[in-house]
């Protein structure tokens, strides 16, 4: 694709999937301030977004942090705040006073967009591999249970609540698995976003004697095939490295990228 092309598609993201609310519809509240948008999920998570900083200089953005962080520490259900930031946002100094408030860097992942068509492809499975949609707590939290595997977290339990509300809030949004007798092998979930062109594939994860097999594949190929369905034509991942190479093989492009910044609750915050 050109630049042009991947100029498009990045404009694309921000204008339809930054919105108020497209990245925090399973939260319990969300809180604005300034151009943030404060999430605060059941099991004690917080978590930051925003379409853009207003703006601000490395002065301003000093202060979005120090209010932001301000506002979980007087919450005192709040154990951890994630900050989500891309790399080509406009945003002096963020990286430096995000650590010097406690946050902790994560590995950064590639933001793919493509067409979805492009992955509804036939894609064979291991034998005794079976996809399907599940909804079912149970089945949720065995969804959860094998991402915990796959990823080595300790999120089942926070992960099935926050799964289960948006279920219940968004019933648009698909729970995929595949399983080989009886047990979870790869996950991931399909987020159709109302009002856009997009549905964003997440939550990709397959257990390690699994992988190489081309069942994640085939899992995105069946979550691609019903975007289409709904009538979403694009495709967006925020994806490791590796599920990065399997959407570039499939025509995706790499517009930009987002990095977790993790805050999470010690004695000094707590005041104990």
């Amino acid at each position: 694709m050109t630049l042009t092309t991947t100029a498009q598609l990045l404009a694309a993201y921000d204008d339809q999937l930054r919105g108020d609310a497209a990245e925090a519809l399973s939260a319990a509240s969300v809180t604005w301030l300034g151009p943030l948008r404060l999430a605060t999920y059941t099991g004690g998570r917080g978590f930051v977004t925003y379409p853009d900083l207003g703006g601000a200089d490395e002065a301003g953005v000093a202060v979005l942090v120090a209010d932001a962080l301000a506002h979980y520490v007087a919450d005192a259900r709040i154990t951890r705040v994630e900050w989500k930031t891309r790399g080509h946002d406009h945003a002096p100094g963020l990286h430096d006073v995000l650590l010097a408030n406690g946050f902790v860097m994560d590995e950064p992942e590639s933001i793919m967009i493509g067409e979805a068509r492009h992955l509804a492809v036939d894609t064979p499975l291991p034998d005794g591999v079976t996809l399907r949609r599940v909804s079912r707590e149970a089945d949720v939290r065995a969804m959860c249970e094998a991402a915990d595997v796959a990823f080595g977290t300790h999120m089942a339990a926070d992960m099935t609540a926050a799964m289960l509300r948006r279920l219940t809030i968004d019933p648009t949004t698909e729970l995929w698995v595949a399983e080989h007798g009886g047990t979870v092998v790869s996950t991931g979930r399909l987020e159709p976003v109302a009002g856009t062109e997009f549905a964003g594939i997440w939550g990709g994860s397959t257990l390690p004697e699994w992988r190489g097999q081309g069942i994640y594949r085939a899992l995105t190929a069946a979550r691609a095939r019903s975007a289409l369905a709904a009538g979403k034509t694009l495709i967006n991942s925020d994806s490791t490295e590796y599920s990065r190479p399997i959407l570039e093989r499939s025509g995706f492009v790499k517009v930009s990228t987002t990095t977790p910044y993790e805050w999470r609750r010690g004695p000094r915050a707590s005041g104990e």
